[in-house]
């Protein structure tokens, strides 16, 4: 025979109001830009973001911007993520169009107060904590690979070409990322966006966090854990307060 307690959890189960997707729009919690001629070069503070490669113009080489999202504080714990979607603002090219990818970072990095100066292209001198092409966390840690510790498949990619917003539309692989996040946020790194290395000149700069403008964005969909009816945990808690008092 059910426990009353069995039947109330029965029904509660049964009964629940069904959950509506909802939608928030997220600023990068830290990003920054790494350097490949320097191991001591980075612009955690600064006004931009870039991805691509420079060889051939300014003698200089790859870059790649580090963005990170902190999903666990605005999503709530069991939620189940329907998209994700990573939008840019491009403010500076001198190439045509090239493809430019998110990947899922697997280590942890910093993005301290470095800040470069001018068009932002050459970096600045990293401080503790920054990020650059040989260490996560300057002066700390290195990463386990140059240029930073990713999955090889992208999670998305976008052409990029002339000025303009560009939105890396979700994917089966951006929604699992953001769900990993979300149910284990220790474990949160990040994308690294990757342009055309192989291309001179390919390089993109992006508005960054930092920027007083269109910064980069994260909006994700979600379906939070359905929620029981108010009023009927009430009729279901008086009904169990009665049959208690007959008992």
């Amino acid at each position: 025979m059910k426990t009353a307690a069995a039947s109330f959890a029965l029904v509660l189960a049964t009964f629940t109001l069904p959950s509506q997707a909802v939608i928030v729009a997220l600023s990068p919690d830290k990003d920054n830009t790494i350097y490949e001629e320097s191991g001591t070069t980075s612009n955690g503070a600064g006004d931009y973001l870039f991805a691509g490669d420079t060889k051939g113009i300014t003698g200089t080489g790859s870059r790649r911007a580090l963005l990170a999202f902190d999903v666990a504080t605005s999503v709530p714990a069991g939620a189940t993520i329907n998209s994700a979607v990573v939008r840019l603002t491009l403010t500076r090219t001198i190439s045509g169009s090239q493809s430019v990818s998110l990947h899922r970072l697997t280590s942890d990095w910093g993005a301290a107060l470095s800040d470069a100066t001018g068009q932002e292209g050459r970096g600045a001198a990293a401080l503790a904590g920054d990020a650059t092409w040989t260490n996560n966390f300057s002066g700390t840690s290195t990463w386990s690979a140059a240029g930073g510790d990713f999955i090889g498949g992208a999670s998305a990619s976008q052409s990029i070409g002339a000025v303009g917003d560009y939105d890396w539309n979700s994917t089966a692989t951006t929604v699992a990322d953001v769900q990993g996040w979300l149910d284990n946020p220790s474990q949160n790194f990040g994308w690294v966006l990757i342009g055309d290395e192989g291309v001179a000149g390919s390089a993109k700069r992006f508005n960054s966090g930092d920027n007083a403008a269109n910064q980069p964005m994260l909006t994700i969909d979600y379906t939070p854990v359905p929620e029981p009816s108010t009023a009927l945990l009430a009729v279901l808690a008086l009904g169990l307060l009665a049959k208690r008092q007959r008992q």
